[in-house]
């Protein structure tokens, strides 16, 4: 049971240390006009929406690093964890969560979409095994 929360805290935190520093660059760029850190309410808990991000942070990590099946003794598994959070996660956003939250599903946003979650999201990934080394040691 440890390990598995110490799972869900490695991906919570690689969410403010990650993935929302990956969206402030793609911000400050111009490739999105969101900003990190919305302080915004989500739904249904009214939280800001970004530690909402990193409670979702957590579950995906336990569900990665179980996949992965993450040991600290052995060498990471770095690709694995980038490709499972640009991909999976990606893939869950852009097929489940923005339809359930009325943002719709438009193919011809599909390839734009793609590579920035495929961004912010492989960041999370490699944040999530960064911090699970971390917690857990060698």
């Amino acid at each position: 049971m440890l390990r598995l929360s110490l799972f869900f805290v490695a991906g919570f935190l690689a969410v403010p240390f990650f993935h929302q520093p990956a969206l402030g660059l793609l911000h400050a760029y111009g490739v999105v006009p969101f900003a990190p850190f919305n302080l915004n309410a989500s739904a249904p808990l009214g939280v800001p929406a970004w530690i909402s991000a990193s409670f979702w942070g957590g579950v995906w990590g336990v569900l990665m690093l179980s996949l992965l099946r993450w040991q600290a003794d052995l060498p990471q598994p770095w690709l694995k964890g980038l490709l499972f959070g640009g991909i999976a996660l990606t893939a869950v956003a852009l097929l489940v969560v923005f339809p359930l939250k009325g943002m719709g599903f438009d193919p011809a946003l599909l390839p734009g979409r793609f590579l920035i979650g495929f961004l912010v999201n492989a960041a999370w990934g490699l944040g999530t095994l960064i911090f699970a080394r971390t917690l857990l040691g060698r």
